[in-house]
């Protein structure tokens, strides 16, 4: 190594001697030395996306955990083991490294770069500085709720190897803060410099103001059986403010039809050629008993169950090795390269508006207005046929006898819905403990469906301190453990 410090040292002083413009002459202006803080914020998005949408069992087993798809051959992400591939850790460097890291970076970029009248102007930065912003809350909110205490504060400092974990409730509260500070920073009407390598709105401000306040309500009623106050004056808050209103605001990055830009559902499912999931029972079998007209569009490839040419949808035993030709199998829809990546829909902020007026929350509908939008709009996302389905048994919101069995409702719907988004359905199934889950026959847990994910292996031994205080904090590194929101495990 001092033997090429050396020889950059007598090669500099070479060309210093050779000429007084080295500046000049040592400047490659048609190849930039700083890459583009827009070009930062494009591809965090779509690492982000691209790990939400995945169902590589290295990345993201969020669909086998809620249980919508079981595995044909290998089951063990199907029984809850997430150390053998160290799920986690790879988690962790997809959100941190990826994710935070880049829009870190580009944040200093972004600050750093001189603005003008016109094009780029004072308010163009601060709108962009706020844009990164909000997706960090994404992040973080998201992090939170697979692991509880998570780096924060010290998360993305380069100056500490060692970062320690902030207390997951605390996390919550600042970043709602952070969402508020940032709704308030954004100049609507600013020269739209980001543009189209914003790769969810275009820039557009007003849309990033109603995710903003949509992400509000999405982290504020989680809070609702831990703080109802807070929950339901920020609930009460956002809905004010302005969250999504049709599905026009929905947050979706569009995939291309062809590589590199396809959706990783494609690349996993079709590209790779392999037969690795088929439809879970656990769905296939609750939509089934409701006559669920979106079973068409969710699988594909019905069965004879009977022998005597009754055809219908047949989902594998969960955690069961499940053959490929026997059980349903997923939408060729759902397989397209430029099906969408999903962040945030207007179908999932009506359940959690219909959940904060079952509470008495006042959010400008009643809660059965906002379940009945929910599944509407969930059908129209679909394209599938509404019919009856709204005042059918096991649906009508009106039949349900008490609070409890409403919630119910909700909570049920909301799983159907949220159908490809795992995450956003492990998260509800903890919240609401609906519907019923099958118990994996070689579960990690010893059954029970996971409440969080443990720690990186790595953290255990590159930050052991930090990793210790965490584990401690959280009530245990177990799959087990209740995180702070969560106050009871499931009990059907």
């Amino acid at each position: 190594m001092r033997k090429i410090y050396l020889f950059f040292l007598i090669l500099l002083g070479f060309s210093i001697s050779c000429t007084k413009n080295f500046e000049e002459y040592n400047t490659d202006k048609k190849s930039p030395t700083v890459v583009d803080g827009e070009f930062l914020v494009s591809n965090a998005q779509k690492e982000l996306v691209d790990q939400i949408s995945s169902t590589n069992v290295n990345l993201n087993i969020w669909k086998l955990v809620s249980q919508y798809w079981t595995e044909t051959t290998y089951t063990d992400e199907a029984n809850y083991d997430i150390v053998n591939r160290t799920i986690p850790d790879n988690i962790f460097s997809v959100y941190y490294r990826q994710v935070l890291k880049p829009l870190d970076e580009a944040k200093k970029i972004i600050s750093d770069k001189e603005t003008d009248q016109f094009v780029f102007t004072e308010a163009s930065k601060t709108n962009e500085l706020m844009i990164i912003k909000l997706i960090e809350v994404y992040c973080y909110h998201n992090l939170v709720n697979m692991f509880g205490d998570v780096p924060y504060t010290d998360a993305i400092n380069i100056d500490i190897i060692s970062p320690k974990y902030d207390d997951a409730a605390t996390i919550y509260a600042d970043l709602l803060t952070q969402i508020d500070n940032a709704v308030a920073a954004f100049t609507v009407g600013a020269p739209n410099y980001i543009g189209s390598a914003d790769l969810f709105y275009g820039g557009d401000v007003s849309a990033w103001i109603k995710f903003a306040q949509s992400l509000k309500l999405k982290i504020a009623i989680n809070l609702a059986d831990v703080n109802p106050t807070v929950a339901q004056t920020n609930v009460e808050a956002a809905v004010a403010a302005g969250v999504f209103t049709s599905a026009a605001d929905n947050a979706l990055m569009q995939y291309e039809g062809s590589s590199p830009n396809t959706n990783t559902l494609y690349e996993d499912l079709v590209l790779s050629g392999r037969s690795d999931f088929v439809a879970a029972n656990t769905i296939v079998d609750l939509m089934d008993g409701l006559n669920d007209p979106r079973m068409d569009y969710y699988f594909t490839y019905k069965i004879d169950t009977s022998g005597n040419g009754d055809m219908a949808y047949l989902g594998g035993n969960y955690g069961y090795s499940s053959a490929y030709p026997s059980y349903s199998h997923i939408n060729d829809a759902i397989q397209a390269p430029d099906f969408p990546g999903i962040l945030m829909t207007y179908s999932e902020i009506q359940f959690y508006i219909a959940e904060a007026a079952e509470r008495g929350w006042s959010v400008g509908q009643t809660a059965q207005a906002a379940y009945e939008e929910a599944i509407t709009a969930s059908f129209a996302f679909w394209g599938a046929p509404l019919g009856t389905y709204l005042t059918d048994a096991g649906v009508d919101y009106t039949a349900a006898a008490d609070q409890a069995a409403r919630m119910d409702l909700i909570g049920t719907q909301a799983y159907i819905s949220f159908y490809t988004r795992g995450f956003v359905a492990y998260t509800e199934y903890r919240r609401f403990d609906v519907p019923q889950m099958n118990v994996a026959p070689s579960a990690a847990t010893g059954g029970p469906v996971p409440t969080r994910f443990t720690y990186p292996v790595n953290e255990q031994t590159l930050n052991a301190d930090n990793y210790a205080s965490a584990a401690t904090a959280v009530g245990g590194d177990d799959m087990l453990t209740l995180l702070f929101w969560d106050v009871a495990a499931p009990s059907k």
